[in-house]
């Protein structure tokens, strides 16, 4: 999905019936009675050649206390601020009415884009509507008509524009990752002419992906970090809705830091707007290129701490662990003694990645954190030569040699680095799919002891090549050799 795209207006404008024609299916309930959608509901659009998420939100109500009316209009205030492009409706046979003077006023100050839709404008009862929306100051309005699908053209070449700018920005800012090996490459550890520099640059920063449950002191540690208030704080689990991405120096180091919602458990994970704000941290994870996991040091390694550590790597992106509320902490050392004994035992993927105590409130630790992304972020791009990994590959099958299943033995013949962003490796060897998962295992935490790779994802590749026959050439000349030198008799035989 290249945006995404909220359906905003006063209740009974059409909201739900123009959600059920971009998405192609009638999802959303759909009745003459105002104030039947009281939720977000989202779903898949498509609109010509675009791609986008669409939302569909409650009826804006004039109304800000606590009852059922204002708790929905917050929530759709939310959803007003997490999107890219807003689609104000209004009912074009009624008019411009006060409640939506208002509204246009909240969508100027909060939302990105917005876009003015007058619908029901089929016939000549719209007409006078469709002007009237002039008045509110957001361009000029598109007339619809969302039962009949009529003014979809013009919404396209509304949104196309748009579109074009969050595709090129979502390029730009998206990590290059698997970056292909040039073949024969002898780059060791320090580089060379041939290997690409992937320092942070301030037009190409190092992105930070922070992640963990709710409450764990998230935008409490990037407020920290940047030395101001950005981001909303309090002791209220799930305040951060959005992924927000802050451009920032830390200690002469270019970033862009992703401040993301907290993620739960699925089967706890039940309103709308949460599920959204889930998805769009795990879109997070994907832009990143280093992830801070962070725990609360009173409650760390849950499940969904190793499922969120585990996503991480998954995605194949450097990661380092960050236990936050390290100064409420009476007993210390025996206390890190207890987490790092778990994170060996609970995360063997991740096996040497750093483990940093921090505290977001006081700001300890904080130093040792940026030196932690920093390298997490090298050894991500670290390229290793051909000739040190094969003669590391002969000393690791001499060591332990590979099993012999069916009495025949498996060999490993070659290695070679094919890939970085994560480090990618291939090996050539006789009957690959025999070869067991111990023994891959064995091979990746070899590599990472041996070549200074302590916790960033490793991926080996494990291809079959026929041992080369090197009499074939041979054998195929032998029989004109032979005949050159056989001389014929003479005279005859006796």
């Amino acid at each position: 999905m290249s945006f995404s795209l909220a359906l905003v207006g006063r209740p009974n404008v059409g909201k739900s019936t123009l959600f059920n024609r971009l998405v192609g299916k009638r999802l959303a309930l759909v009745d003459d009675t105002p104030g039947v959608t009281r939720d977000l509901r989202e779903g898949t659009a498509r609109l010509a050649d675009l791609r986008f998420t669409v939302i569909d939100t409650a009826g804006l109500e004039n109304v800000t206390d606590d009852s059922l009316q204002g708790r929905m209009r917050r929530l759709t205030e939310r959803a007003v601020e997490m999107v890219d492009i807003c689609l104000f409706l209004i009912d074009a046979r009624t008019g411009v009415t006060p409640a939506d003077e208002i509204f246009a006023e909240i969508l100027r100050k909060r939302a990105h884009h917005v876009i003015l839709a007058a619908n029901k404008a089929e016939g000549r009862a719209g007409e006078a509507g469709v002007l009237d929306a002039w008045s509110l100051g957001l361009g000029e309005p598109i007339p619809l008509s969302a039962e009949h699908g009529e003014g979809m053209d013009d919404l396209y070449h509304a949104l196309r524009p748009l579109a074009k700018t969050f595709i090129e920005r979502t390029e730009a800012e998206a990590p290059v990752t698997d970056v292909t090996v040039p073949e024969g490459s002898e780059i060791d550890n320090t580089g060379g002419e041939d290997a690409p520099d992937w320092a942070p640059t301030a037009k190409r920063p190092l992105q930070v992906a922070v992640i963990g449950r709710p409450n764990a002191g998230k935008s409490t540690l990037i407020n920290t970090i940047i030395g101001e208030d950005r981001l909303l704080t309090g002791p209220e689990a799930g305040i951060t809705r959005d992924s927000i991405s802050l451009p920032f120096s830390w200690a002469g180091t270019p970033m862009r830091l992703f401040d993301t919602a907290g993620m739960r458990r699925k089967s706890r994970v039940q309103e709308k707007l949460e599920k959204l704000s889930v998805a769009d941290g795990l879109r997070a994870v994907k832009f990143a290129e280093v992830v801070v996991v962070l725990l609360d040091a009173a409650i760390p390694f849950e499940t969904q701490d190793l499922r969120i550590a585990d996503l991480a790597e998954s995605e194949g992106r450097a990661v380092v662990i960050a236990v936050n509320k390290w100064d409420l902490e009476s007993d210390k050392q025996e206390k890190l003694k207890a987490l790092l004994q778990q994170f060996e035992r609970a995360l063997p993927q991740l096996k040497g990645a750093p483990l940093i105590t921090v505290s977001a409130k006081t700001g300890r630790g904080l130093d040792r954190l940026h030196d932690a992304i920093v390298q997490a972020h090298a050894i991500w791009n670290r390229r290793i030569g051909t000739a040190r990994l094969n003669q590391w590959l002969a000393a690791m099958t001499e060591a332990h040699p590979p099993p012999a299943p069916g009495g025949r033995r498996i060999r490993l013949r070659y290695i070679t680095q094919a890939r970085t962003r994560p480090p990618g490796f291939v090996i050539m060897c006789s009957n690959p799919q025999e070869l067991p998962k111990a023994y891959e295992r064995y091979l990746v935490n070899g590599l990472r002891e041996s070549f200074g790779m302590p916790g960033t994802p490793i991926r080996l590749f494990l291809r079959s090549q026929a041992a080369a026959n090197p009499y074939r050439n041979r054998k195929a000349a032998q029989p004109s050799r032979l005949k050159k030198h056989i001389r014929p008799a003479r005279g005859g035989s006796k």
